[in-house]
């Protein structure tokens, strides 16, 4: 599977998102473990939408859910008191599309989205570096990065923001500000206002 972009994303006022860019290895599921109560504690609702190289099913064979989408039901909505899981099978598709995502998250009315592995569209990213990965940075060739957090001292665009990728308090602090930041930085770096 590629991660190629197939269409735009809706970056509009009243939903912040926000890309988590990075390479396998560097860490981001544990980043985001610590990361999600740190921004829980500062009054932030915040979504996940997490791409996946690979198939997989949060069904269980023999359950009653996965025995009616094995029969044919095209979207199978399981819920109850605790928890709503959505499941529909989308074999036609060669990726994942954002735009849609976003829409099944927004009626959810989150404070922010945090969008993890889908780093070829375009919309703002901070990128999550470690050097020892052996992976390019890609802040300078992708203009939809707007932070980087390195364990080291990457050479880094004059316009993209340096953070420290061992301080989660930081992180924290910086990710939570990013919805008042929202609505100045829906565009690529270098893009002006106007445009």
């Amino acid at each position: 599977m590629s991660d190629t972009p197939v269409g735009s994303v809706p970056l509009e006022d009243d939903l912040p998102l926000l890309g988590i860019a990075a390479w396998s290895g560097t860490g981001k599921t544990t980043l985001l473990e610590r990361l999600l109560p740190a921004l829980r504690e500062r009054g932030l609702r915040v979504a996940v939408i997490k791409h996946a190289h690979h198939a997989f099913d949060v069904d269980q064979p023999g359950k009653d859910s996965h025995r009616l989408r094995q029969a044919g039901a095209e979207p199978i909505l399981v819920a109850s008191r605790a928890r709503v899981a959505l499941m529909m099978e989308t074999p036609d598709r060669e990726e994942a599309d954002l735009a849609e995502l976003i829409e099944m998250v927004r009626p959810q009315r989150p404070d922010l989205v945090l969008v993890e592995g889908f780093k070829a569209w375009p919309l703002p990213k901070l990128e999550l570096y470690r050097e020892s990965v052996g992976k390019p940075l890609r802040a300078a060739e992708d203009a939809w990065i707007v932070a980087v957090a390195s364990d080291g001292e990457p050479d880094l665009p004059d316009d993209v923001e340096r953070l420290d990728l061992n301080d989660p308090e930081r992180l924290a602090d910086w990710i939570a500000a990013w919805p008042s930041r929202w609505p100045d930085r829906r565009r690529p770096r270098g893009e002006d206002a106007a445009s």
